[in-house]
């Protein structure tokens, strides 16, 4: 194995892993602002146990994160010297204003969170927890417009060879970045919501606290209802844009070969690369290809065969993850829509509160499924259309770097053993 596929596997072992954690801390500490927010409203106590309960599960997540985080980075000078270069004047800004704002402000407004109990008043503990959840969505918001960045180049000249920051304004707010956010903040909320409803539901399949976790399914069925459809309808948009910035994504991502009018989508499509074809094709629905992309069906789409072969991604990951990820998308409607029908009556529903106990995973993988089809649909290229990443890494040997590699999975595992085992046992308990 060289060390061009030992560099790419360690930083996508590392980045997935550290993905496990970061969506739920998005989304939960929006739940339980909103919870300790309708204690102080009201002064219901289940409304504060809610708020403890689930406020300890994330300081699990939150703290596997933030530990998971921390390698991250350091990777861009020990692997990837030459991206580092080329990159830094324009990522130097951007994660210096996530370190010294969001993720200071986050830490501070925790820390006063987890020590304020009985020490400030209730509404300025609440409104704690708010600011932890502003600064967590800045800090996502910083680190996704660097990666967006990576996929469409804006706001930069270059210089000697790098990419110098010449419109800060540009590379923050282009409409690439504002989208990928969007998604994944919409994402991270669909996640978030099924954590909470699969743990209620096993609670109330065993009769145990039954106001409270009714009440904290209800809570997040609403979250996962509005924000499994808005994560559908943002999905689109975002595709178009893809399909103007990356048009090379877009035919990967459906298997797309012969460039043509009227383009269609096949619901399954098995890729043969080393023939430009596709094995199989199953379920082929004419015109809608070009209807998402261009928003009419008899818009001209680019296939695969448009683009040299050194310029194409690996069409059967891109195109399975993209699958994957449209699918349990649509799956989450319907279990949050059922869901929303029975939500008067969740004691009474074992059936869906079964499917829903089990379900826990699926936003996990689709999320995880996203940021495998937005990086490698990107590839060759790890700045798209100006560094490839065979060219991005440093003067580090195979050895050294599968050294690391084992030191990555085997510390990571036991993390995630010791933070999984913490979460399960909190939550198999229920509330004090």
């Amino acid at each position: 194995m060289d060390f061009l596929f030992l560099s790419r596997l360690q930083f996508a072992v590392a980045t997935m892993f550290h993905f496990i954690f970061v969506p739920l801390t998005l989304g939960l500490s929006f739940l339980i602002a909103i919870m300790e927010t309708r204690y102080v409203m009201t002064r219901d106590e289940i409304y504060l146990k809610m708020t403890r309960f689930w406020g300890k599960m994330f300081l699990i997540n939150f703290a596997l994160g933030v530990v998971t985080g921390l390698t991250l980075e350091f990777q861009f000078g020990t692997n990837w010297g030459e991206f580092s270069m080329f990159v830094g004047n324009i990522f130097g800004p951007i994660l210096a204003f996530e370190t010294t704002s969001a993720f200071f402000l986050e830490s501070v407004f925790l820390g006063i969170w987890i020590f304020g109990w009985n020490k400030v008043s209730k509404g300025f503990h609440a409104a704690c927890m708010w600011v932890v959840f502003a600064a967590s969505t800045m800090s996502a918001y910083w680190i996704i417009v660097a990666n967006a960045w990576m996929q469409h180049p804006v706001g930069y000249v270059m210089e000697n060879g790098k990419a110098v920051l010449h419109d800060l304004s540009a590379v923050l707010f282009q409409e690439f970045a504002i989208l990928q956010v969007m998604h994944v903040l919409s994402g991270a909320y669909v996640l978030s919501a099924f954590f909470v409803m699969s743990i209620s539901a096993w609670h109330l399949l065993k009769k145990q606290h039954v106001e409270f976790f009714t009440r904290s399914f209800s809570m997040a069925l609403v979250l996962g209802f509005v924000f499994s459809i808005f994560t559908v309808v943002e999905g689109d948009f975002h595709g178009a844009d893809v399909a103007e910035k990356q048009p090379v994504k877009l035919a990967a991502m459906e298997s797309f070969w012969e460039t043509s009018t009227h383009a269609p989508v096949y619901l399954f499509a098995l890729p043969d690369e080393e023939n430009e074809r596709n094995i199989i094709e199953i379920g082929a629905i004419p015109g809608l290809l070009s209807f998402l992309a261009f928003k009419d069906v008899n818009a001209e789409v680019k296939g695969l065969k448009e683009f040299p072969r050194q310029d194409r991604p690996n069409v059967l990951i891109t195109s399975f993850a993209f699958k994957g990820m449209v699918g349990l998308g649509t799956l989450f409607i319907f279990l949050t829509g059922w869901g929303m029908i029975r939500r008067k009556k969740l004691s009474e529903s074992p059936l869906f509160l079964k499917i829903m106990l089990w379900s826990m995973p699926l936003p996990y993988i689709a999320n995880e499924l996203g940021w495998i089809l937005t990086e490698v649909g990107r590839q060759p290229w790890v700045v798209y259309g100006l560094l490839r990443t065979s060219d991005a890494g440093s003067a580090v040997s195979s050895p050294q770097v599968l050294a690391s590699l084992a030191g990555f999975v085997l510390v990571y595992g036991l993390l995630g053993a010791i933070a999984f085992y913490l979460m399960a046992k909190h939550a198999l308990k229920g509330p004090a």
